[in-house]
């Protein structure tokens, strides 16, 4: 078998195994799909068979029954301010980790990177505990310090990564022009962290705007659900509406999808850069 020959085969094997891997994926949120535009008997009969008629009035009536605009303003409000917190905060905090070399320094960058190993479930109730007895449940504001505390330690870390690769000449050629400490930041060190940036900031609204667990704990009040928890609205003691359930789960996730196809290149680019440098 020639060279040309043994490379063309290989090359039809890797596009196989991937076009297979691709499939494995999509199917799940193709089976959603499907299911969402049929009745609730049709998809308990037979969940993988194609709808007979596509009903999209599970669309209308999930829409109204789920809150969708109160719901989506909501998570858009949490995941938007807790995003851009998290990418600030922890950019300026690696900053002042790299620039400031002392045992506190490196102690406190360790603690950060340590907590990142530390399962939410492993201290969910003693934080709801506390929470609870400072009266700050119930609340997004609440939500969204919560959200700040658990995503600094990753995004520290990606920064503190990054930042180790600045040239500090770059600083000081701006502190000669005038720049303070706030300017040369914001003005220099902050324009060279966008990849980082964009890596932190997709990662962290995938997270926030999908998360269950945290805000079912925090949000008790019906005007302060998130879109995954006015999901729950379609479960009842005896019975689950299959059908708008699946609608509202497509609601829920085209948003974060848009968001991820347009900005996916930033991932790998940010995370790299991170790491190598």
């Amino acid at each position: 078998m020639s060279v040309s020959i043994r490379r063309a085969t290989g090359s039809v094997a890797k596009y196989a195994v991937l076009i297979l891997v691709l499939a494995a994926y999509l199917l799940p949120f193709v089976l959603v799909l499907l299911n969402s535009l049929k009745t609730d008997p049709e998809v308990v009969a037979s969940p993988l068979a194609w709808p007979s008629v596509l009903r999209f009035d599970n669309y209308v009536s999930a829409f109204e029954k789920m809150r969708f605009m109160s719901a989506i303003g909501n998570s858009f409000l949490i995941t938007l301010l807790s995003v851009c917190l998290i990418s600030l905060l922890s950019a300026m905090c690696a900053y002042f980790l790299v620039r400031n070399k002392s045992r506190f320094s490196t102690a406190l960058y360790l603690v950060m990177v340590a907590a990142m190993i530390i399962p939410f479930q492993a201290i969910m109730i003693p934080l709801l505990k506390v929470y609870g007895a400072i009266g700050m449940l119930n609340s997004p504001w609440s939500l969204i310090f919560m959200y700040i505390g658990f995503g600094a330690p990753f995004a520290v870390f990606l920064f503190h990564g990054f930042i180790k690769g600045i040239s500090l000449e770059l600083e000081e050629a701006a502190t000669i022009d005038g720049c303070g400490r706030y300017g040369v930041f914001f003005k220099v060190v902050l324009p060279l962290l966008q990849p980082v940036v964009m890596t932190v900031v997709i990662l962290d609204a995938l997270w926030i705007w999908n998360d269950y667990l945290l805000p079912s704990l925090v949000l008790m009040a019906k005007q302060h659900r998130t879109l995954p928890l006015s999901t729950f609205y379609f479960f009842s003691t005896y019975t689950v509406n299959y059908g708008r359930l699946l609608a509202s789960l497509i609601m829920t996730v085209i948003p974060v999808i848009v968001l991820y196809l347009f900005s996916q290149r930033f991932i790998i680019k940010g995370i790299t850069a991170g790491a190598i440098k």
